[in-house]
């Protein structure tokens, strides 16, 4: 069974870092499009950052300049390495990805790694 783990949330102070890791296992044929969004508390789950499997990455506006995504294909793992955090950035962070099997494919998403960003 696919599964996608998180790690590397937790509490920074703000103007602080953080990486976020998340390990994609479990009958993997092709990993395609990776991302990880972020649901604050009474708010909508929305997208922070995203990353195609040829490298193409696209970011929301609140977080291009301070955020950055990269993933290695040979471990099947994407990372969010978070600078200049403020204390807006705190949330759940979730990674997505579009995962195929050998007999479908389907969208997959982590357990949620909790940011904290105090100022």
């Amino acid at each position: 069974q696919v599964q996608l783990v998180e790690s590397g949330g937790g509490l920074v102070q703000a103007g602080g870092s953080l990486r976020l890791s998340c390990a994609a296992s479990g009958g993997i044929f092709r990993l395609h499009d990776m991302a990880w969004y972020r649901q604050a508390p009474g708010k909508q789950r929305e997208l922070v950052a995203g990353i195609t499997s040829s490298g193409t990455r696209n970011f929301a506006d609140f977080v291009k300049g301070r955020f950055t995504i990269f993933r290695d294909n040979a471990k099947n793992t994407v990372h969010l390495q978070m600078n200049s955090l403020t204390p807006e950035d705190t949330a759940v962070y979730y990674c997505n990805a579009r995962i195929a099997t050998m007999t479908f494919v389907n969208n997959y998403w982590g357990q949620g790694t909790q940011v904290t960003v105090s100022s």
